[in-house]
């Protein structure tokens, strides 16, 4: 696995002001974007932890650093990674840049707890935490060796 995974969205009319710039709160929604299609290209679907295994990925923290503006009709590239996989916890970070540009418009973060569908933490199954310990550690930077 990359780095990041990566992939786009559009930016629509209603998801902007009236000055044609994207609000704020839809970063949070492109972040979840980037989530969903991380763990779909990991091999699975988020529907399926929910539906087959009781394991909900709440978020317990999120947080957003806008640096550009995104504009209605700009193509957004989205990237997501791993920077944490534990037993109960999961963390995310994400770059959104202007895909015809490369200009970063934003970074963010969020960490997970998973919960059984009842809100109470549990552990995640160990196929699930086999899947995120392989992805974080091939998002982790390399260390030099001297």
């Amino acid at each position: 696995m990359h780095d990041f995974l990566e992939t786009t969205v559009r930016v629509r009319y209603a998801e902007t002001d009236q000055m044609g710039y994207v609000y704020y709160g839809n970063f949070f929604v492109w972040f979840e974007v980037g989530r969903v299609e991380l763990l779909r290209q990991m091999g699975f679907a988020y529907k399926e932890m929910e539906q087959h295994d009781d394991s909900y990925i709440i978020v317990a923290e999120a947080s957003c650093r806008y640096l550009r503006p995104a504009l209605y009709d700009d193509l957004l590239r989205i990237r997501t990674r791993i920077t944490e996989a534990r037993r109960r916890t999961l963390r995310f970070a994400y770059e959104i840049r202007n895909h015809s540009t490369g200009a970063l418009l934003a970074t963010g973060e969020t960490t997970h707890v998973i919960c059984d569908r009842n809100g109470r933490p549990k552990t995640l199954p160990a196929k699930y935490r086999k899947l995120f310990a392989v992805a974080h550690r091939a998002a982790a930077p390399a260390h030099s060796q001297t």
